[in-house]
């Protein structure tokens, strides 16, 4: 042990410091950031977590310290007894301890440290291999630091305010069984069980509901889930739920105990007062007017549908994608912004489109009188021509901009060109905190090239009571019992009311072509579960990851991940995953192919 530790104990943070500590004898530890060599004087920048404060190592004041401070280097590990002077002034605004220093009378040298591959600063541009290689430096960056203290208090009012709103944590398997269908499993092999395996968890879905028929009513864990999919910047092949369930509620009473939890979270983590009860808009409306199911409010512009009028336009292109059971969209651009699309910008939109599986987009820019300047005008009928500028309410100046498809990919491609322009155009508004409560989606998908129906949420989220009678009639027009919360343009939560009446559960199954048999090999212990009195329940679960990037305001997802995995799932600091020996695949009754490598 050090004899510094075992005679001194920390007085205070790097950051706590300020003019009233001055005359204070106090202790600090930390890491040291920068060194600077004044000839009589030693000036060092102490970091820990909580932030930063100058030393002062003056062979005046004590000749040992500063002879001691001359080896110093960056990142080394000390503990300093000192004095807190007045800077008089000469205050640092940058830092919060800007007005004081310490005046260093002994100097205790923790632990060495090697040259560091990269500056452990916010701003220097380094590779982003070489921080994920060396993560436990790149985490002792103050923005890093920031973002993860923000997770850890998220983390704690959670489990507060559910707490006191009478929901028990409980912990579920993260090796469960492996049933087909949804997110691809990562598999466990079972060596006392040879040739099975477990699968580990995506969600604790069905436990949680088992833990309503058990009778514990409210439930929730801050659970990590398993994905094996392709990753992007918001996934990641392990990640953390705030997952959640309710015996006896609605969907009113489930989403306004969560609106609860968001108001806390804001309030208590942010300091902002979130005005409550959030807006709720259908998945039909958010569709109509932005494309998507989880629209941007902070961006003002909405869809308009104009196949009605396209339908006769006398414009080919739009009349054929009409007659041939597609839609039509417009986009209005006011005028105001409209100034600022230049050409190129428009033109380029067809490429944009492209990945969308759209072969162009139309555009026309509104003229006095309601005319329009573009190529299709002169084949676009005065009438029909009218009553698209009616419907989207345009006016000289602005600027229309088409697109003609099925239904999906028109509202895909044009609510991406929507926040595509936004963004070019400055309209979305920063700052802002804009929820919003998706209700109402479609229970089921049907594709539409075999016509096949699967289920949208999984197959235990309950329709609509209104919608019951068309289960076997018409399932493409059952609406689900389910919600997703939406934060400005990104899910942050989804869930629903579940079915717990056996017959009706048998129906969904019926609709899904789901097989009896099929039913026994992927569910059979819950459907045996609920034959024993299972109450009406519902739950949500809400991405920790999500949240705590969007309220850090960080940019990619492994920014609030403390030892986050790359695009390809896997980890440069440990060096995994890795070949295993043929003794331990051996004990597993596994064999790997012969051109993979084995230890």
């Amino acid at each position: 042990m050090s004899a510094f530790l075992s005679t001194h104990t920390r007085t205070h943070s790097a950051g706590a410091l300020r003019a009233a500590d001055v005359g204070k004898t106090v202790v600090l530890t930390g890491w040291v950031k920068t060194y600077r060599d004044h000839g009589q004087a030693i000036f060092v920048d102490l970091r820990d977590r909580e932030g930063i404060t100058q030393l002062v190592f003056d062979p005046s004041f004590s000749k040992e310290a500063h002879e001691a401070a001359n080896v110093l280097r960056s990142e080394w590990c000390i503990g300093v007894i000192g004095e807190v002077r007045s800077r008089g002034g000469n205050v640092n605004q940058k830092i919060a301890t800007g007005e004081v220093e310490v005046w260093v009378k002994s100097l205790e040298v923790f632990s060495k440290s090697d040259t560091p591959p990269f500056a452990i600063e916010d701003d220097v541009d380094t590779n982003d291999s070489l921080r994920l290689k060396y993560r436990y430096l790149d985490l002792r960056r103050p923005k890093l630091q920031k973002n993860l203290m923000m997770r850890s208090q998220i983390t704690r009012v959670t489990r507060s305010y559910l707490g006191e709103n009478g929901f028990l944590e409980m912990e579920t398997p993260f090796m469960v069984k492996y049933t087909p269908g949804g997110a691809r499993n990562f598999l466990v092999p079972s060596r006392l069980n040879p040739g099975s395996f477990y699968a580990l968890a995506e969600s604790p879905q069905i436990f949680k509901q088992l833990l309503m028929v058990a009778g514990y009513e409210r439930y929730f864990q801050i659970v990590r889930c398993f994905r094996d999919e392709d990753l992007r910047n918001e996934r990641q092949p392990e990640f953390t739920q705030i997952d959640i369930e309710m015996s006896f509620v609605t969907e009113q009473i489930l989403q306004s105990t969560m609106e609860g939890l968001m108001a806390t979270l804001w309030r208590e983590v942010l300091g902002v007062e979130l005005q409550l009860p959030l807006r709720r808009m259908t998945f039909a409306e958010a569709m109509d007017k932005y494309g998507v199911d989880k629209p941007d409010l902070r961006l003002d512009l909405v869809l308009c549908d104009v196949s009605t009028p396209s339908r006769t336009s006398g414009f080919k292109i739009f009349e054929n994608v009409v007659n041939g059971g597609g839609i039509v969209k417009c986009l209005r651009i006011p005028a105001a912004n409209a100034e600022k699309l230049s050409r190129s910008m428009l033109d380029g939109l067809t490429d944009f489109a492209k990945s969308y599986g759209v072969k162009g987009v139309a555009f026309a820019r509104v003229q006095e009188g309601g005319a329009w300047q573009a190529p299709f005008a002169k084949t676009f009928s005065d009438e029909a021509r009218n009553e698209v500028n009616r419907i989207a309410q345009a006016v000289p100046g602005d600027t229309l901009i088409f697109v003609a498809e099925k239904y999906k990919v028109a509202n895909t491609c044009l609510g991406a060109i929507r926040l595509h322009l936004g963004d070019k155009l400055g309209l979305i508004r920063k700052g802002e905190w804009q929820f919003m409560w998706l209700t109402d989606p479609p229970l089921f998908e049907v594709d539409d090239a075999t016509k096949e129906i699967a289920a949208a949420h999984h197959p235990f989220t309950s329709p609509r009571v209104e919608d019951e009678e068309l289960l076997e009639t018409a399932p493409e027009k059952v609406l689900a019992r389910a919600y997703d919360l939406v934060l400005n343009g990104v899910e942050v939560g989804g869930g629903s009311i579940r079915i717990h009446r056996s017959e009706l559960q048998a129906r969904a199954f019926k609709a899904l072509r789901i097989s009896e048999d099929d039913q026994r090999a992927k569910f059979g212990f819950l459907l045996d579960a609920f034959k024993f009195g299972p109450p009406p329940h519902g739950g949500i679960a809400f991405g920790l990851d999500r949240l705590a990037m969007l309220m850090t305001q960080a940019e990619f997802m492994r920014d609030v991940i403390a030892f986050p995995k790359t695009q390809k799932g896997s980890d440069l600091m440990t060096e995994c995953p890795t070949p295993v020996s043929k003794k331990q695949l051996e004990e597993l009754f596994i064999q790997v192919k012969a051109d993979l490598p084995v230890k």
